[in-house]
Parts: structure tokens; sequence; C-alpha cells
């Protein structure tokens, strides 16, 4: 079928009424920048933050390729890839990590404007260091998750930052005259006697987010001598289990490449390295069926800036698939959102091991 917005879809990400796959804010984007982007020599133009491939697959449209992309979601990669192949234009881009790669001789990068101003510093820095000098950032958002901080964190790395006229709750930022280019460095602490490692936009920074902090103070020693981290965010679990255990080997993943990037320094700063395997996955998609004796959890229950309440079961499901007879999922979730049934039903016998005043921890044990 030809490109259309109307057939854009987020899947194999949710989906559902409140849950969409473009918006006000990538239209905006794509209007600013239409004649930065008319008659662009192939491989001229770069995507950032395309949450299901409204900007790349419009761009392709009129006739970009070699378009350079970078999602930080591995589901936004692959509906992207899905719309792309519905689209017949499948071959006009490639998906890259956000390095020298994705952003060498750039003259035009359009970008969803992420929500953390450190990832943005990152992203910022690096377009200054290897784009074209004549580049333009076309970065544009909701207004309601803009501040007047974003345009500052621009300034440091571009010398002219303009704003566009908001349209339908939305703006763009245009900056040109890129300078003082960065390569990303971790923030870092020491929490707890764990070194945290966090790239940004990693979930909780380089910190440990009080429900991480429930289930590490209860987590036991695991059977056997592997466990899974599972949506690992920074590694704080992976690596309070490795270090815990000097015979314990731990599988990290998680769908979002700052994480694991940032994951796989939590454990290089924690001398665990080369026994915690960190890995970009969908849930548990590479993992066989009934191969692990024991998976932590902290769920996520955010789709971007939406409340999502298919997240979690969806993590449990393939936790349950993952699980060997007798294996078990140690959870910690907001006791507002009353996971135990859901795990009951999914995982298997599950009983509490621990509450404060806002979180719970459970262990379900597979059936």
């Amino acid at each position: 079928m030809p490109f259309s917005f109307d057939a854009l879809r987020r899947r194999p990400d949710l989906e559902g009424p409140d849950l969409v796959a473009v918006d006000a804010a990538d239209r905006l984007i794509l209007d600013e920048s239409a004649a930065a982007r008319a008659d662009l020599p192939v491989g001229a133009l770069v995507v950032i933050g395309d949450t299901h491939g409204a900007l790349t697959l419009a761009s392709a449209n009129s006739g970009a390729r070699g378009i350079r992309v970078h999602q930080d979601e591995l589901l936004g990669e692959r509906a992207l890839a899905a719309n792309a192949a519905d689209a017949g234009l499948d071959d006009a881009f490639t998906s890259l990590p956000l390095d020298d790669e994705l952003l060498r001789g750039a003259r035009v990068v359009l970008m969803r404007l992420p929500r953390s101003l450190r990832a943005l510093a990152d992203a910022a820095g690096l377009i200054a260091l290897h784009a074209d000098p004549g580049v333009q950032v076309f970065a544009g958002g909701r207004i309601k998750h803009m501040t007047v901080a974003m345009n500052d964190v621009l300034r440091r790395h571009f010398d002219r930052v303009d704003v566009s006229h908001a349209r339908q709750k939305s703006r763009v930022l245009l900056a040109r005259g890129p300078h003082d280019g960065a390569v990303p460095v971790p923030e870092e602490a020491q929490i707890d006697g764990i070194r945290i490692r966090a790239f940004g936009g990693a979930f909780a920074g380089a910190s440990i987010d009080i429900g991480t902090r429930l289930l590490l103070a209860h987590l036991p020693a695991p059977r056997g001598d592997e466990a899974i981290d599972l949506a690992c965010g920074t590694g704080v679990v992976a690596a309070a289990l490795a270090s815990r255990h000097p015979a314990l080997h731990v599988l990290a993943c998680d769908q979002s490449a700052v994480a694991v990037a940032s994951a796989r320094a939590t454990a290089a700063a924690n001398g665990v390295a080369d026994r915690v395997r960190v890995e970009r996955d969908d849930v548990l998609g590479a993992r066989p069926d009934a191969s692990s004796s024991f998976i932590a959890l902290n769920p996520p229950f955010h789709a971007g800036a939406a409340l999502a309440d298919g997240l979690a079961p969806r993590m449990f499901a393939d936790a349950a698939r993952v699980l060997r007879p007798g294996g078990e999922l140690w959870t910690v979730w907001n006791s507002a959102l009353q996971y135990r049934p859901a795990l009951e039903r999914i995982v298997g016998p599950t009983r509490q091991v621990a509450r404060d005043r806002k979180f719970t921890v459970t262990v379900s044990t597979r059936r």
C-alpha cells in the first residue's frame, strides 16, 4: 500500500485508542523541515527518536534516500520496519546506534525531543561533533513536555536556536551553527555499594529508584548459577546480584538502547562484566522456553508519556514462558496497580514478600 499517515501502526508495540503512531509534533517537524529536506543528497538526512516511523517514512515518501535512523526503543525500530514494508519503503533507510556513523556529514537532522535534558545533551553533542558544519536540526515535541531548558541545552552546542510558532500544542526548535561537539559520558554515582553508570535518558539516571531499592533488599540467592534481570534499566539489579553471588551469571535485558549502554557501563564499573551479559531484546524474545529458574523484574508502566496497563502483563507472560516449572519471578510494583491477580493467573502462585507505603514485592512460582 502507498505511504499514508492513516496507515501507520504501532505494532509490535502496544496499540490502543490513546496510543498513536503519529501526532501533531511529527507533522510540524515535517512541515518546518520541508524546504531543508528538498533535494538533499543520498545519506544527508538523519532521524533521531522517530517513535514509529512517521518522520522517516514521510521523508522517504518525499524522495529522501539513504536516511539514517536512530530509535532508542527496539519496538519502535520494529514498528518502523513493519510500516516501511507496508508502504514499500523498506530500502529507504538504515537503523543505526547513536554514534558517529549515524551522524557523520548529516545536513538535516529531524528529532523528537526527548523528555530527559541529559538525553538531549548527549544527542546534541554528537550532532555538533560529527554533522556537516551547515547542519540544520529540527527538534520538536508536544509543548506540555517541552521546557525552556531545552533551548539552553541546544545553545551549548549550536550558535543559533530559533523557535517555531505553536501548532496543535506542538512546537519545533531549529538549531544551526554546531560547535563544542562532545561524546556522551555516563553520569556516575555509588549507592549502597553499587557503582551506577547512566547515559542520558536511562530510567532513574545514576540513582536507585525506591521500587528497585525495596526489591534489592529482599532478593534471595538464586538457585543455580544463572539469573535474569528483565527490563534492566541501568543494570543495578544485575550488578548487585553478580556482586553478591560470585558464581552467578546474569542476563540483563532491555529494549532501550540507552539502558543497554548504561547497564554495560554499570557492570564494568562493578567489576562483573565477565558475568553480566547485557542484551537489547523485546522482553525475553531471544530466550528459549523453560530455560531459567530466576527472573527479577521492576516493570515499566508508561508507553512514552502515556500510562499503559498492558506493559507489565506482557512481561509477566514472557517471564512465565521462559521460567522452568518451579522457577521464580521476583517482581516489585506500585501497590496501586494491584498486579497480584495478574501474576497469579499468568505465572503461578504468588505471595507477598514485602510492602512499604508505595511498593509491593512479590514472588511468583511457575506452575
